[in-house]
């Protein structure tokens, strides 16, 4: 079981202070990063950097991938050790990691908030401070983009599970994140939505990191990590990374 680090920076490389100033080059960085919960350890030994367009992240389920996946836009700050995006700290600058980063939920009803569609995309807009005007017409273009445009004043929840996934995913694209972390964006879905889903990702221009446990999303993905025990077991290309999985699992 092959573990490499591509992109990953010397021993002895400067490390961003909180006050430093962006720099898209660096990507996403974990550095000697550890979290507990209480006394429980979901992950340790975390060293890496994350610089290629499409990352997926596997593992059984509580192996602490899902963990992994929120300290890399805040959600979850370390308890060890440092995350920076771009060379901001989660821990300090969490605002402006989240314009950078957005984070769809496995489960949407976890992130949609308003009323109807069009409010909904246009929530993280407002908080935004973006003009109304501009917000008015990005909502309709990420709307239209996604097939939701006739839905637009229609209540969210009653929307169907694919359409509720799209509507989350719509909400996050609106505020042109330059980074996605999805945890697990088809797993409530049928086969026909999961498959629009892997479209969408593949589709997307951002850097996309995405936990998941349908093994052929990660198809012509550039990078996967395998998550085991809160520790990175395996780091390698997606057929390599994926068989080195399923090895781990044939032994449990």
């Amino acid at each position: 079981m092959r573990l490499r680090r591509p992109g990953a920076r010397a021993a002895g490389s400067e490390v961003a202070t909180g006050n430093e100033v962006a720099d898209p080059a660096r990507g996403i960085e974990l550095r000697g990063v550890g979290h507990r919960y209480g006394e429980r350890v979901v992950l340790e030994g975390i060293d890496l950097t994350l610089t290629e367009q499409r990352v997926g992240v596997i593992g059984a389920n509580g192996s602490g991938k899902s963990t992994f996946a929120r300290l890399l836009n805040g959600l979850v700050v370390p308890t060890e050790g440092r995350v920076l995006v771009d060379g901001l700290d989660t821990g300090t600058q969490v605002r402006a990691v989240r314009r950078r980063v957005g984070f769809v939920f496995q489960d949407p009803d976890a992130q949609i908030v308003h009323p109807t569609v069009a409010e909904d995309v246009a929530y993280g807009l407002e908080n935004q401070g973006v003009p109304a005007d501009e917000r008015t017409v990005r909502v309709a273009e990420v709307l239209a983009r996604y097939g939701l445009a006739g839905h637009a004043d229609h209540p969210a929840h009653l929307l169907s599970g694919g359409q509720k996934q799209l509507l989350a995913i719509a909400g996050v694209l609106v505020m042109r994140p330059a980074r996605i972390v999805f945890d697990e964006p088809t797993t409530l879905l049928d086969l026909v939505n999961a498959r629009r889903i892997a479209e969408l990702i593949a589709g997307v221009d951002q850097q996309v990191v995405v936990v998941t446990h349908q093994l052929d999303l990660l198809d012509g993905f550039d990078r996967v990590l395998v998550v085991d025990g809160g520790r990175v077991v395996c780091d390698d290309v997606p057929p390599a990374a994926v068989a080195a999985y399923r090895a781990l699992m044939a032994d449990r």
